[in-house]
């Protein structure tokens, strides 16, 4: 069972949690950065990722499909900034419509630290750019961030 302080907050347009994670970090790593991994958890509860690809180094871009419950797709693209294994990952983040124009951008900053055999890993997630219609997808943000994490910890400890 994972330890979990949701400790979420934002400050202006950051969001900023910290999960400790009973795993060592290299799996946390790993769950972040493999493909079959980050498709089994990525997205809040109930969401499947049908599309999931990384191309994991400075400039190779990532794109997940996210199915919701109801079926519908919401796409997500993005391109890795900073990768510093197994402690430090950066990768912008857009969430796009329907014509596949960017709703909004997020600079997610991930830092993880060994803590007496488990993984501290803190996010922030920094909107970037902003539309109007990306009001009802940023008011989910820690919601959903905060699902994810969930489901993180439950596949780095299974």
């Amino acid at each position: 069972m994972s330890a979990s302080n949701p400790g979420a907050h934002s400050a202006g347009r950051d969001l900023v949690m910290t999960r400790v994670l009973d795993a060592p970090r290299e799996r946390v790593w790993k769950a972040f950065t493999e493909p079959a991994r980050l498709e089994r958890w990525w997205g809040p509860k109930g969401f499947t990722n049908p599309v999931c690809e990384v191309d994991l180094r400075p400039g190779g871009a990532l794109r997940i499909h996210m199915r919701g419950p109801d079926g519908t797709i919401y796409p997500m693209v993005g391109v890795y900034r900073e990768i510093a294994e197994p402690e430090r990952l950066v990768f912008t983040g857009a969430a796009l419509d329907e014509r596949g124009d960017a709703l909004f951008e997020t600079l997610n900053t991930l830092a993880f630290s060994e803590q007496d055999g488990k993984t501290k890993l803190t996010m922030r997630a920094s909107v970037a750019k902003t539309t109007a219609a990306a009001a009802p997808h940023l008011a989910g943000m820690e919601q959903g961030w905060s699902q994810s994490l969930d489901r993180l910890a439950t596949e780095v400890t299974s």
